[in-house]
């Protein structure tokens, strides 16, 4: 079945398309061109996924030995850095045999090793090169063509859409990457973002981290990186909602130590064992706050009382650092250290700090299980 990717559906969330899936189309589209003499204004290809798309061309020039094709990148309903990039290839003739690929403008460059792409190259991971390369290869094998090619994705507004994006922790500069490994983007998927900290872990440990600190957003990290002066900047890495799938990954690639740090609404929810803090699929539970309160000491009633009727975990923090009981922070990060351990059975170093919107440190407590 075929899809036509300007289609809308208003009822249903709508998929969108990888930048691998774009540069493969534009590939296409370049290339038949460069053959045809003819400007190709849309090019079927097939996902990864299983399903032919045909993605619609913005542009397409065909010049004596070489043709350029851009298609505007669609991530349908999801919140993407990319959406609505001008997504180009430019296909010429070769002197030598076989293809050549690299990126021009706007396609960003590694200059770190534990990338899933050489130092050097242009950041077109493995999918979408392979993408690329067979769709080429058919084409040319289609047309009877024994002549090399070279290959040149570009994408105009790509350096300024990297700012939104990881790549320069990463060790990519210059520009976006072309990523995809299933050719469509899921809306709020959390696909995109996972393989993100997974690379993130990656260029940690490829640059001789044992010790890394995972944060919740930009202000923890501010945050982490005044507490950790001493680490390099690929040792912090942004896990956002998803601390039991980070955790599980630093152990996986051999980190030593993971020190968490975060504010009381997430961290209250990793307290408990929530390793996925999403305030969408765990709220706080303030009956929980007020149990670890009575824990340390606060007898008071009214005062388990207003934190039991509290709106946000924050306003708890402020109640009870008012009233002067320290150690309930303490209780948390110990209770965070404990939960991130028993999610990953063990085998690594947790602390965990706690920090108000602020930046005052409320807390820190660690555990080792080395």
């Amino acid at each position: 079945m075929e899809e036509k990717t300007k289609k809308k559906d208003k009822k249903e969330m709508r998929s969108g398309y990888t930048t691998g899936a774009c540069a493969t189309a534009t590939t296409k589209a370049a290339l038949i061109a460069l053959i045809t003499g003819e400007p190709q204004f849309e090019a079927t290809i097939y996902l990864p996924v299983g399903k032919f798309v045909t993605f619609e061309m913005e542009s397409c020039v065909v010049e004596h030995t070489v043709a350029e094709a851009g298609t505007i990148k669609d991530a349908g309903d999801d919140p993407d850095a990319t959406h609505g990039a001008l997504i180009k290839a430019a296909v010429s003739w070769h002197n030598e045999s076989g293809i050549s690929l690299d990126g021009g403008i706007g396609v960003g460059r590694v200059t770190k090793e534990g990338l899933p792409v050489p130092v050097g190259e242009a950041a077109i991971n493995p999918v979408p090169r392979k993408m690329i390369l067979e769709t080429a290869e058919n084409v040319l094998a289609e047309y009877g063509i024994t002549k090399g090619i070279s290959i040149v994705i570009s994408v105009p507004d790509g350096e300024k859409m990297a700012e939104k994006t990881l790549n320069k922790r990463l060790g990519i500069i210059g520009g976006i990457s072309i990523l995809g490994t299933r050719g469509t983007v899921i809306p709020f998927s959390s696909s995109a973002y996972m393989a993100s900290i997974v690379q993130a872990i990656s260029v940690a440990r490829a640059s001789h981290c044992e010790h890394v600190v995972i944060t919740t957003g930009g202000r923890s990290e501010k945050y982490a990186m005044l507490q950790y002066p001493e680490l390099p900047e690929e040792a912090f890495i942004e896990m956002g909602d998803f601390v039991g799938f980070t955790l599980k990954q630093c152990k996986r690639q051999g980190i030593k130590k993971v020190s968490l740090v975060g504010m009381m609404g997430k961290f209250s929810k990793v307290a408990q064992g929530v390793m996925m803090v999403h305030s969408k699929s765990a709220p706080v539970d303030f009956g929980f706050l007020a149990e670890v309160a009575n824990e340390i000491g606060v007898t008071d009633e009214q005062l388990i009382e207003q934190i039991k009727q509290a709106n946000t975990a924050s306003q708890v923090g402020d109640i009870l650092y008012e009233h002067g009981y320290h150690s309930f922070f303490t209780q948390l990060c110990t209770y965070c250290c404990e939960s991130g351990l028993k999610e990953i059975k063990g085998g690594l170093s947790i602390e965990t700090s706690l920090y108000t919107m602020k930046g005052l440190l409320l807390g820190k407590a660690g555990k080792d299980d080395n």
